[in-house]
């Protein structure tokens, strides 16, 4: 009796984990959100399939995943990416998620760590900083069915430039230039 009490309780707790999966839509546009990437410049919009985007997700900031990828739109839609509606299969449906936005240029890498590895201007950025933010996942298995989360309160970054050894050569001459002035006071 305890094992068929058992095995009926794992079961069911293995169904419904599989049945209510938060979801999410992945765009940084529409539903509250407008939220365009831009290079390093802060005005120039990513643009083309050359840019990618990715949905990193999960219950906690320590345990995300990533959930899908697409490409940035072009045209009067640059600084812009359309994913659709995602499903995060480790948060419930109506339950919290965290989230990180992922982006990196495609000619520096075929992934993001590759990307940001290479360490080119406007190679990769990311939504916050870095820093996961939290969003409340659509429930599909309601009643009624709830729509899909928007990323809010995702908003706009830029990707990385890259100081040139010129910049640093500057800074090290402003550097050494205060310390030989201030030991002569």
């Amino acid at each position: 009796m305890k094992k068929l009490i058992a095995t009926t309780l794992a079961c069911t707790a293995l169904g419904l984990a599989a049945y209510a999966q938060g979801t999410v839509t992945f765009a940084n546009v529409g539903g509250g959100v407008n939220a365009p990437v831009f290079l390093s410049d802060g005005t120039t919009k990513a643009a083309g399939s050359q840019y990618m985007a990715a949905l990193l997700a999960g219950p906690s900031a320590t345990s995300l995943a990533q959930i899908a990828t697409t490409p940035f739109l072009s045209g009067a839609q640059a600084g812009y990416f359309l994913g659709g509606t995602q499903t995060i299969p480790t948060v419930a449906g109506g339950g919290t998620a965290m989230i990180l936005i992922e982006v990196w240029n495609t000619t520096a890498g075929a992934d993001f760590a590759t990307a940001k590895a290479a360490n080119t201007p406007n190679s990769w950025g990311w939504s916050a900083g870095g820093t996961p933010f939290s969003v409340t996942t659509g429930n599909p298995n309601a009643t009624p069915p709830g729509l899909p989360a928007a990323l809010s309160p995702l908003t706009s970054f830029n990707l990385v430039g890259v100081l040139e050894p010129s910049t640093f050569a500057l800074a090290g001459l402003g550097a050494a230039a205060m310390l030989i002035f201030r030991r002569r006071k």
